[in-house]
Order: structure tokens, then C-alpha cells, then sequence
């Protein structure tokens, strides 16, 4: 399977991170890749304005773009969003929504756990999704649920055999060593290919903004990293084989316990 990790840096404005994730899935296709990977927020940016009036259903503007997109593309893409949940107090809340589509079938996956950390309250504006996803040997993970490693372990016992985790990691001290060990841990844990794809970092960053911090990676089912992108906005291409965790799975019997 030949993946392409799109590390972008979105805007505030949808229709504009649209055209540009298109033309970057254009350019993945092209070189071959068949599963496309963008990041958390690659609707619209955190800090860029109200979440819930960007939201859509799954069928909406967005969606059904990325949809035809990767139906005319002959490819599987992922990519990070946000749809309507309810009301909670004075906020309308969002799920933040992970679409999987391959141009003929969609589905969702909702962040379970919302980023109600280091003085920080997600849930306030964003609700947690309830249940786990996977689609054949894909499982399904975004940005803070890279803290839980028992969600990891579910997926692969669910059959999932290389987990992708959509993330806008924040900026902060000793941010990039949590996000590089983080996503390391899990791939063991779960003896799965881990791809890790998070937005770009911005030109000035600042401490805790929730934009990125680039670094997307690939990681074996060993906890080996095998490739990593820098800071900036690029495509990272590269194939897997499955079979590699059937064999690490044997060796490392870890999800039998």
C-alpha cells in the first residue's frame, strides 16, 4: 500500500483549504499513492474563528467534495473536520470528525477523547465521540487519543493492522519529544502500522498554539521510525506491507494478554 502523509497548514477559510487539498491530492495521486492522509483541522484551523459555523454534515459541501474527489482519483481519503453535535449550554457544540471515503463508501470517525487538558476545556465547544472505527485493516485515531493506548489495542484487536492518526499537535516545550514518543509507544502497543499525519507549523509559532507542529511520521509495528517530515508544509510518500505485521504479531504476541 503506498501512503501519502500530507502535512499542510490550513486557513481559516474551508473553501480555500478545499482547493488546496485537492490539488495535493492530485499531486499524491499522481505519484501513485493510494491512501491519502490529511491532518486534524484540515477544514478549518483552530483559533481561526467559530468551529460551529463551520461545521457541516457529512454529506455537506466539504464532505461530498473530498468524496467525489476521491472517487475520481481512484484513492482512499482521510482528512479531519468538523460536524454539528449539540447544544451545551451556551456553546454550540462540534464533533471533530474524521471522513474516510474512497468515493464510493464514507465514513466518520468521532474523537473520543476531547483535549480537556493543561488548563484547557475541548469538551466545552467540541463533544467526544462514542464509538471506535475501523475499515478493513484501518483503524482510526485523532491527535490527543494518542495519549490512550488501550484504544490503540482495541482497533488492532478489531483487525486493524495500520492505525491512522490525524492530529493538530500543539506547540509548547517538550511538545515534540511527547508527539515522537507518543506515536512510537502506540505503535507497539498495538504491534500496527502507526501513520501519523499533523498540521504544519506555523511561520511564528506560539507556546500552546493548537496549529502543529509538523513532524508526521510513519512507524512500524516495532515502534521503528521510519520516515518524519520537518516543520513545513510537504508530502511524504511511502509503501507498506501489511504482511509485516502479521510477523511482528507472532514475535510479539502482545495483544493476546
Amino acid at each position: 500500500m503506498k501512503i501519502a502523509l500530507i502535512q499542510m497548514l490550513s486557513t481559516g477559510d474551508k473553501l480555500e483549504n478545499l482547493a488546496r487539498m485537492e490539488e495535493k491530492a492530485r499531486e499524491a495521486a499522481g505519484q501513485g499513492a493510494e491512501l491519502l492522509v490529511f491532518p486534524e483541522a484540515a477544514m478549518k484551523a483552530f483559533q481561526s474563528g467559530r468551529l460551529d459555523e463551520a461545521a457541516e454534515p457529512l454529506d455537506g459541501q466539504f464532505g461530498s467534495a473530498l468524496t467525489e474527489l476521491a472517487k475520481q482519483l481512484g484513492v482512499t481519503i482521510v482528512a479531519g473536520m468538523f460536524t454539528p453535535a449539540d447544544k451545551q449550554g451556551k456553546f454550540n457544540r462540534v464533533y471533530n470528525t474524521m471522513i474516510i471515503t474512497n468515493g464510493a463508501e464514507t465514513k466518520r470517525y468521532d474523537k473520543l477523547h476531547t483535549f480537556d487538558a493543561f488548563g484547557y476545556r475541548e469538551s466545552d465547544t467540541v463533544a467526544p465521540g462514542t464509538e471506535l472505527v475501523t475499515w478493513g485493516d484501518l483503524g482510526f485515531a485523532t491527535c490527543y487519543d494518542i495519549r490512550f493506548p488501550e484504544q490503540f489495542k482495541a482497533l488492532a484487536r478489531r483487525g486493524a493492522k495500520l492505525i491512522v492518526v490525524s492530529a493538530s499537535w500543539a506547540n509548547g516545550d517538550d511538545k515534540l519529544r511527547q508527539w515522537r514518543l507518543l506515536t512510537n509507544a502506540r505503535a507497539l502497543d498495538s504491534t500496527s502500522y502507526v501513520v501519523a499525519v499533523g498540521q504544519a507549523q506555523p511561520e511564528n509559532p506560539k507556546e500552546g498554539d493548537p496549529t502543529g507542529i509538523g513532524h508526521s511520521a510513519l512507524i512500524s509495528p516495532t515502534g521503528k521510525r521510519l520516515v518524519e517530515a520537518g516543520f513545513d508544509e510537504e508530502i511524504v510518500l511511502v509503501e507498506v506491507e501489511l504482511d509485516d505485521v502479521d510477523k511482528a504479531r507472532a514475535a510479539l504476541p502482545v495483544l493476546q494478554a
